[in-house]
């Protein structure tokens, strides 16, 4: 639980002083577009394990 409260105020203070507008927006929607991505990548390679692909 104090990971997650730790990352939390990491991307809170990472978009705090950014001043312009759309570039705030810009960044929030790449940075979730990433935990997406990120979250997809790590459903396919558990997935992968699970059903005893062959890593050659």
């Amino acid at each position: 639980m104090k990971t997650l409260v730790l990352v939390k105020e990491i991307y809170l203070e990472g978009f705090r002083n950014i001043g312009n507008f759309l570039i705030q927006k810009y960044f929030k929607i790449f940075a979730w577009f990433s935990f997406i991505m990120f979250f997809i990548v790590l459903y396919a390679f558990i997935y992968r394990i699970a059903t005893g692909f062959a890593f050659d």
